[in-house]
């Protein structure tokens, strides 16, 4: 067997705190303004900036679950705590959406008078707090998905910013009061777009689906162009974590193997594949004539 328990990732503990704190301080001073200025579109980005910042506290809890060390009874650790968070951030997220949305439509239904100038300096403040928490992880962006996903949320985040800081502009050179609650809609729609694909991604993940970034067929065509392997079957690819995959297969392998056959074999589906947690059972036969060796998926 070979098992490769590498967990590296660099600490941004620190970025993950400020991102966390200056978001969670705007997101209150957005929903205050938000009913101030009777804005739809301001309390919509404040849910949107607030599903953000569970998203940030999931990414930095990935990685701090994921330094936890196994025990007897937990033999994998607590990785997969960060998939139910998940499912139930993606839950709560879609039922926020639905409260903004009906806010919007009474809106359309009963128009308020709405203060421009309001909507565009807070979206303003906004636009230059999103921005910079996505700065906090662009560097980290490149060679770790975990804090590339918290770089891309941010990212995001500041271009809906923008998109409520010119609404705010057309209601005061307009007067089209009607714009805030179309806007609100625009913005629910791009929630409920990240939050269904959240909630289905984590669903596949805790019923061990092969993560969608890893071909399982080009998997075992790797596996299968390796010198002395004649057969793979029972190939196994689940992610133990939203952040780490793991892999158990048996090789048949007639002329039999050297301890560093199995070493090459790990760090290359490490390197191929980012696959953190190999298991590798080597048989001289395929012996159970009751399966047959893997085929690929149909």
């Amino acid at each position: 067997m070979a098992h490769d328990h590498s967990h590296g990732s660099q600490n941004y503990g620190k970025a993950f705190g400020i991102g966390i704190a200056l978001n969670t301080i705007y997101v209150a001073v957005e929903l205050y303004y938000g009913f101030v200025a009777n804005s739809s579109a301001l309390l919509a980005d404040a849910g949107h900036n607030a599903s953000d910042v569970f998203s940030l506290i999931l990414a930095w809890a990935a990685i701090k679950i994921a330094t936890k060390r196994p025990s007897k009874r937990y033999t994998y650790g607590l990785r997969k705590t960060t998939i139910l968070a998940s499912m139930i951030n993606g839950v709560i997220i879609i039922a926020a959406a639905g409260l903004i949305a009906w806010d919007a439509i009474q809106k359309f239904q009963d128009p308020a008078e709405i203060s421009g100038n309001l909507v565009m300096i807070v979206a303003a403040i906004g636009l230059v707090v999103n921005t910079g928490t996505a700065f906090l992880f662009w560097k980290g962006s490149k060679g770790d998905l975990n804090i590339r996903g918290a770089f891309l949320h941010m990212a995001a985040d500041a271009g809906v910013t923008l998109g409520v800081l010119l609404g705010g502009l057309a209601i005061k050179y307009t007067g089209l009061t009607w714009i805030d609650p179309a806007l609100s809609l625009v913005i629910v729609l791009v929630i409920l777009y990240s939050a269904w694909g959240l909630l289905r991604d984590s669903v596949k993940i805790a019923i061990d689906a092969v993560p969608k970034n890893i071909d399982i067929d080009e998997v075992e065509k790797f596996l299968m162009d390796i010198e002395g392997v004649e057969e793979v079957h029972d190939l196994h690819i689940w992610a133990m974590s939203t952040t780490e995959t793991a892999l158990s297969t048996h090789l048949v392998v007639p002329d039999g193997h050297e301890d560093q056959f199995l070493y090459d074999i790990r760090e290359q589906l490490h390197d191929k594949f980012e696959i953190t947690h190999i298991t590798l059972q080597i048989e001289k036969e395929f012996g159970d004539k009751e399966y047959k060796p893997y085929q690929g998926l149909e």
